[in-house]
Formats: structure tokens, C-alpha cells, sequence
């Protein structure tokens, strides 16, 4: 596998996300599948090029949630140990829209940090793999709560990281609409404050919210120029070309932290989605003749 390319490692990367996401939702009746079709380049560009981690220290079928933590609970597992060890020279991820869980995972089980096994317990009773991941989940190591809290917590990481001098970095990978938020404005106005420059952001900028098109919904044009007023060093890229997505990792950006606005489709991958558009937050199949349509697609894309 070494002898690789990671380009080409990335691309598969990307193709198995939306095929493993894709026979999820195909079996459930419904998921959040849009969502792997926009991330699915930017979360294997991350996973075979840009994170510098440690092995995971999670078992490799995760266990079922094993409660809160508290004085009395010693059996409680953060979801980041999925990411490898705390270590000062390694770097810290976080995620921070929580419904992107289900990509999140089955980008662990492609990267080998997961077993496909691990799937099976996707939103069940009891289950540490739920649909809007919380930090016990596998590869979360925060709780993302309302959108944009996530952003904040990211902050404070990657500051403490700064101030112990640590040469780590901290990646953090988010939605456009939690732009639609003032929680995420309030943040970057103490990253830039405090000069975080050690935080490096990829947005998925796929036009969708909940409710649909954001620029129906809640316009937050000019994007770029707003992110770069509240202090950030921004690059735009297509989302879906692996190597750009690299590229930008490498910009400098001392005394600020890095954007990385990554443009993406939401239907990327999977035109079966399209006669939805745009209305692709969350997918439930109407009828058992639409799944077929989604199983008759699914057969034609390779294992």
C-alpha cells in the first residue's frame, strides 16, 4: 500500500466513504448521505496526507457506550483515542458537525481504525456509534452540541497547545452552515485575539442546510471576505481535487488561523440524489422503488 501514491490512496479513500455511507442508508431506509458525497475527498485528504497521528488507541469494534463520565465511571472512553495518542508533537482533530458522524466513521474504517464490523452498531440502543456523534464516539473527541460550539472548543485546544509550546497542530473540519451561527463569529473573534495560528479550519461548503439552499434560507455572502475580516487567513479550493486540498494545508499563516473554504457538491458521486435537489440535509426513502434505484447504483460501483 506504501507504494501508493497517497493521491490515489485519497481518491479510494473518498470512493469507499460514499459506498459504505451509501449501503448504510440503502439498508436503514434513510441517513445523511449528501453529506458524504461533499466530504468525502476533505476527510480522506486528511486521513492519508495532511493528519500527523499515532496508531488508534481504540479497539477495533468499538464498545457500547459506557455512560458519562464521572467520579464513579472509570469505564468512559473518549472518542478521540480513535485518533491516536495525546502527544505533543502529534496533531489533534476535530469535527465539529456532528450529523457528518456516519462519514466520520466510515472514513476510520478505510483509513483501518475501525472494522467494518463496527458499522453494524451505526444508532442503536446503546451504542457508542451514534448518528450525531457525541465524544465518546468513535473519532470524536469533543461533543459538537449546537452548531458552532465545537469551534470554540477546538480554540481553546489549540491555544493551550500553543502556550505549552507543543508542536502539534490542531485540524478541525466544518460545515458553511454553521456560518449561519453567531456562536462561530464570537469564536474567531478570540482566535484572532489570541493569535491562535496553530487552529487550521476545512469548511465543507456545500450550499445546504437543514432547510435547504442557504442562500434561500440565510444568505452569509461574501463568505471569504467576512472569514477575513473576523482576522483568518482564507484559501478557496475545489473540494473535490485532492491535491488542491493539500496544497492549501501548506499555506502560511502566522498570527492567524487557517480557512480552507473547500467547495463541494453535495450530490457528488451519487445522482440518484439529484432529482432531490435541494432538499438533501437528510434522505428517507419514499418508496421501496426509490431504494431500488439507490441499490441498482450501488451495484455498479466498485468494492
Amino acid at each position: 500500500m506504501s507504494d501508493i501514491p497517497w493521491q490515489d490512496r485519497a481518491q479510494r479513500m473518498a470512493q469507499g466513504i460514499r459506498r459504505r455511507v451509501l449501503e448504510h442508508v440503502i439498508r436503514a431506509g434513510s441517513g445523511y448521505l449528501s453529506q458524504a458525497c461533499s466530504s468525502a475527498e476533505i476527510l480522506a485528504t486528511l486521513y492519508t496526507h495532511i493528519l500527523n497521528l499515532g496508531p488508534s488507541q481504540g479497539p477495533l469494534i468499538p464498545p457500547p457506550f459506557p455512560g458519562v463520565p464521572s467520579a464513579d465511571n472509570h469505564h468512559h472512553i473518549n472518542g478521540g483515542i480513535y485518533n491516536g495518542p495525546k502527544a505533543p508533537h502529534l496533531d489533534r482533530f476535530i469535527l465539529s458537525p456532528t450529523h457528518y458522524a456516519l462519514s466520520l466513521y466510515a472514513a476510520l474504517i478505510e483509513a483501518g481504525r475501525m472494522a467494518p464490523e463496527g458499522l453494524a452498531q451505526f444508532n442503536e440502543d446503546g451504542s457508542s456509534l451514534e448518528m450525531i456523534g457525541g465524544e465518546h464516539s468513535p473519532g470524536l473527541e469533543v461533543t459538537g452540541g449546537s452548531f458552532g460550539q465545537a469551534l470554540g472548543q477546538a480554540a481553546g485546544i489549540a491555544w493551550a497547545r500553543k502556550r505549552r509550546g507543543d508542536s502539534g497542530k490542531v485540524w478541525m473540519f466544518m460545515s458553511d452552515g454553521e456560518f449561519q451561527e453567531g456562536m462561530t463569529w464570537e469564536s474567531f473573534l478570540v482566535i484572532k485575539h489570541h493569535q491562535v495560528d496553530n487552529l487550521n479550519i476545512y469548511v465543507d461548503v456545500n450550499g445546504q442546510q437543514v432547510d435547504g439552499r442557504m442562500d434561500q434560507v440565510m444568505n452569509i455572502e461574501p463568505f471569504q471576505s467576512k472569514l477575513e475580516a473576523f482576522g483568518a487567513k482564507v484559501f478557496q479550493v475545489d473540494g473535490h481535487d485532492v491535491e488542491a486540498l493539500a496544497g492549501a494545508a501548506t499555506i502560511e499563516h502566522p498570527g492567524q488561523p487557517l480557512v480552507i473554504m473547500a467547495c463541494t457538491n453535495p450530490m457528488r458521486g451519487i445522482p440518484p440524489l439529484e432529482p432531490r435537489y435541494p432538499n438533501l440535509h437528510f434522505i428517507r426513502f419514499k418508496s421501496e422503488a426509490e431504494r431500488e434505484t439507490y441499490r441498482a447504483y450501488l451495484n455498479t460501483l466498485e468494492a
